[in-house]
């Protein structure tokens, strides 16, 4: 096959992948192209059985398998290629790729290409978890392929590492399994998802939340025997077990954005974007979870259209430039870790939302938008919780100076407040 030049090429097939090539369609793109090295298309929901996707872009609540079969639908009815188990493996050149298909090594070229590769957990060697290498330790990717995919048990009795809301899911596809969850365990003082999803999963069925503690050393030689556990006060004990889950602690699949060589974020290490979902290369966008820990498939959708239209507008007049050369800088204060888009560029470009997390718990306050002392933005919230979205609106870009001083995006809490 020779190279094969398409208007837009999207690496991913998930739902920030799928809702941008439906978006790039819509406002009449020409032949646009997916690759998705899974069997199928729809990305991480599809092995997902519980319910709760959809509501954010498609105002309805599916179920994961339900909502990824309704993108692969959109797609096919907007006539995009869809391109399963295939995958683009180096760049040999700008927007030019090279993709390991069924049918072999191929060259793909798009005049635009969007990066929508996700995120993945970090498994247990990248969190220096020490002690023996047996079988049974999973991340939540794992363990739900495991269950829904091969409708395999992963074990008899688990213990979950990490307390946020896909920890919880995790308990939740253990348990529906016949796997009994002996405790979910973890560093921070509580829990970080929404009560209601803890007591369903974990409370009503009397899986304890070992808070402020940590696992400290995996046991087991074929298979998993146990875990050791050190809590903040010192204590230590052994929790027998055959399966151990790691979840949450997100890394952005980044590796093609590195080839690349791509400006990245320092904290999130995903791609650094402007508000136009632009990297560092022209005509290349990056959008999704690729870019931040993982939000919800929702909203990676919500904004996966946002950067179709922004490409759909670049494939019109290409040659308008791709990002100027005055942008201004989002960064955060010290009780936020990151936020995206960290560029505000020019032109009136409006992401659906900015994305930020917060460094620790706190109380009530309000996340404010400043600029040069200006301020552009207040949100309200009731508690601060790690490992927890707040989306901020991105009606105040309209009020921002662009020759001005970067733009501060900081949580305050109610007693700090003037």
């Amino acid at each position: 096959m020779s190279v094969a030049d398409v208007d837009a090429l999207v690496i991913g097939g998930g739902p920030a992948g799928l809702s941008a090539a439906v978006e790039l369609r819509r406002r009449g793109a020409g032949r646009v192209l997916v690759l998705d090295r899974e069997p199928s298309a729809g990305g991480i929901p599809r092995d997902c059985r519980h319910p709760g996707f959809g509501w954010a872009d498609q105002r309805r609540v599916l179920s994961g398998p339900a909502y990824a079969r309704r993108l692969a639908r959109l797609a096919h009815d907007a006539r995009v290629e869809v391109w399963t188990e295939s995958a683009a493996v180096r760049w040999t050149a700008d927007r030019r790729v090279e993709v390991t298909t069924p049918r072999g090594l191929f060259p793909l070229s798009g005049r635009a290409v969007l990066l929508a590769t996700g995120c993945r957990e970090r498994p247990r060697p990248a969190r220096l978890v020490p002690g023996d290498r047996p079988a049974g330790v999973l991340t939540t990717g794992a363990l739900q392929r495991l269950v829904h995919a091969t409708g395999e048990r992963a074990g008899a009795r688990a213990v979950v590492v990490g307390a946020e809301h896909v920890s919880f899911s995790a308990v939740h596809t253990l348990r529906a399994s016949g796997t009994e969850v002996a405790a979910v365990v973890t560093e921070w003082p509580r829990h970080q998802t929404y009560a209601p999803l803890r007591w369903l999963a974990a409370g009503a069925r009397g899986v304890p939340v070992l808070a402020g503690s940590e696992v400290t050393r995996v046991v087991g030689r074929g298979r998993v025997e146990a875990v050791e556990i050190a809590s903040r006060d010192g204590a230590t004990r052994r929790i027998d077990c055959d399966t151990v889950v790691f979840t949450g602690d997100w890394i952005p699949e980044h590796e093609l954005a590195r080839l690349r060589g791509l400006a990245l974020d320092p904290v999130t290490r995903g791609p650094a974007v402007d508000t136009a979902f632009r990297t560092s290369a022209t005509g290349v966008f990056a959008a999704g979870n690729l870019l931040h820990g993982a939000e919800a498939a929702d909203h990676a959708a919500v904004e996966g259209r946002a950067c179709g239209a922004a490409m759909a507008r670049y494939l019109v007049d290409p040659g308008a430039g791709w990002r100027p050369a005055a942008e201004v800088r989002v960064q955060t204060g010290p009780t936020l870790l990151w936020i995206v888009p960290g560029l505000i560029a020019g032109g009136g470009e409006r992401p659906p939302a900015f994305v930020t997390r917060a460094a620790s718990f706190g109380g009530r306050g309000a996340v404010e938008v400043r600029q040069d002392g200006r301020l552009l933005h207040r949100k309200r919230f009731r508690s601060l919780v790690p490992n927890r979205s707040i989306h901020v609106a991105s009606g105040w870009l309209a009020d921002v100076n662009p020759g001005g001083g970067p733009v501060s995006v900081a949580a305050v809490l109610a007693r700090e407040s003037p």
